[in-house]
């Protein structure tokens, strides 16, 4: 490549990064997720990406920062036309503990950062640095429980296996990290006070957060396409770290009555999540099929986790299918399909207060990085289910998806929506788009467009009447497209 140049006699490489250009517009409201610093925003919008790589011996560095300019258009909020109680419920019940403000401010935004950058030693199979980079844990496609790009990057130290360590019984990965996570300084709603001036709204501690993160997997050497993983992660405020346990808290056991002489509590102000996951390949098939499955609340012990596995659980399972195209070289149709259920169970909501997955209490801008959720990018309680059909041959793929997109589910058990004929007012959204990718010589081309129906927008019944389930005119239509050009040098 052009872009590639050897020194040293073979031990300096100086690269060139692709430069890469994307897009995105929405016509009547914010939606989408896994797009990096990209946020959560109405109208038009767009990412530069691009930088240099520069490695030494065991020492490597990556500059590759990232801009983000968006429209940042008003749209119909929660908050507009909403009474007391209404205003009321949305932040006690949810967003008084979660960083996840539902427009950036009431202006265009535009941020730039370090991106994708990090400098790093490696040695063998293990690198240990400071990075910016997004990280992806576990298997799943559209979304992941612990860590995805649905959010920008964070600053984090990392120490990381960059190939499988092989051993006597079979394959090992794995990643420790520490990182500081900040919030977006911007409240849930623009509206935040009551009729009579009373504000509904209480600003989180300010003070930047510290994530520390653990992930181990685990390929058995007796079943060959098998991977079994496991994470775990602690957060807390940066001012409440004090000594080495609370930089590497992942001693702490997971049940409660081993903690604190049995009161399940050690005193430390910090949330700490879980998950277990598998991924299980079958090459000659051209299949896979694949499962995570996370808690955010540790069982008193093990009788209690026996008895109510399901409290405070969330989970994802999907498959993949390639069918080879017969007569042609590397063709495939590809069948997909993947579930996410991030709400919480009756016990979860009702019998023991488990909160939704990505907030606890203790750290009350929630599982967040600059107001955007860390893991699944359906949101916390939201439930996804997404289906895609697809040629592909290479780089290139040409597609249909479809993706049902309950938002906050855990919100609308908690406000008292689903009283009252209420069952008909969950908002929904189905979204339909045609998906594509293509390479032509050093540029590669990805759009998407997409036409999503909204049901209760909002969770708004704008025309409601007893004498009927199903209300009527509750229904909005937006469009979202998504245009990008990548140059590899």
């Amino acid at each position: 490549s052009s872009g590639n140049i050897t020194f040293g006699k073979g031990r300096g490489k100086f690269q060139i990064l692709p430069f890469s250009w994307q897009q995105q517009i929405n016509s009547h409201h914010p939606f989408g997720w896994n797009d990096g610093p990209m946020i959560s925003a109405k109208g038009y919008q767009t990412m530069i990406s691009g930088g240099l790589f520069l490695k030494y011996g065991p020492l490597s560095i990556q500059l590759r920062p990232e801009y983000v300019h968006a429209q940042n258009s008003v749209f119909e909020s929660y908050g507009d036309q909403r009474n007391d109680n209404e205003l009321v419920r949305y932040y006690t019940n949810q967003y008084n503990t979660i960083d996840n403000p539902e427009r950036y401010g009431s202006h265009s935004y535009s941020k730039i950062d370090w991106g994708q950058s990090s400098i790093r030693v490696t040695v063998g199979p293990a690198s240990f640095g400071l990075s910016n980079e997004n990280i992806w844990w576990g298997p799943g496609i559209k979304n992941s429980l612990m860590l995805s790009n649905n959010a920008s990057g964070f600053k984090h130290l990392t120490l990381n296996t960059v190939r499988p360590v092989k051993t006597a019984i079979g394959s090992f990965e794995g990643q420790i990290l520490g990182g500081r996570l900040e919030s977006s300084g911007f409240p849930p709603l623009e509206k935040t006070q009551l009729s009579n001036g009373a504000s509904a709204y209480f600003p989180p501690r300010d003070d930047w957060r510290y994530l520390a993160g653990l992930n181990i997997n685990y390929q058995p050497k007796w079943l060959p396409g098998l991977f079994l993983g496991f994470t775990r992660t602690f957060m807390s405020y940066g001012g409440d770290l004090d000594g080495l346990a609370d930089y590497i808290p992942f001693f702490v056991p997971f049940q409660k009555a081993k903690i604190g002489d049995g009161a399940g509590d050690d005193g430390d102000a910090r949330d700490q999540r879980t998950s277990l996951y598998a991924r299980w390949i079958f090459p000659r098939a051209h299949a896979e099929v694949y499962f995570e499955y996370g808690l955010n609340d540790n069982s008193y012990d093990l009788r209690d986790f026996i008895g109510s596995p399901d409290h405070s659980r969330t989970y994802l399972l999907g498959l993949r299918k390639l069918i080879p195209l017969k007569g042609k070289t590397d063709e495939f149709i590809q069948f997909s399909g993947e579930i996410t259920q991030m709400s919480q169970t009756i016990d979860g909501l009702l019998l023991r207060d488990a909160s939704s997955f990505y907030y606890h209490g203790e750290v009350r801008q929630g599982y967040t990085h600059n107001g955007e959720v860390l893991g699944a990018g359906s949101g916390t309680g939201g439930n996804l289910q997404s289906f895609e059909v697809s040629w592909i041959k290479g780089f290139k793929k040409l597609g249909l998806s479809f993706d049902r997109l309950e938002h906050n589910r855990d919100f609308y058990d908690s406000s008292g929506f689903a009283t009252a004929k209420g069952g008909s007012r969950s908002w929904v959204d189905f979204a339909f788009a045609a998906v594509g990718e293509w390479n032509y010589k050093n540029l590669l081309f990805n759009a998407k467009l997409q036409g999503i129906k909204s049901l209760n927008y909002q969770w708004r019944q704008k025309d409601f009447t007893d004498s009927q389930y199903y209300i009527p005119h509750n229904t909005v239509y937006n469009f979202q497209g998504q245009l990008g050009v990548t140059y590899r040098f």
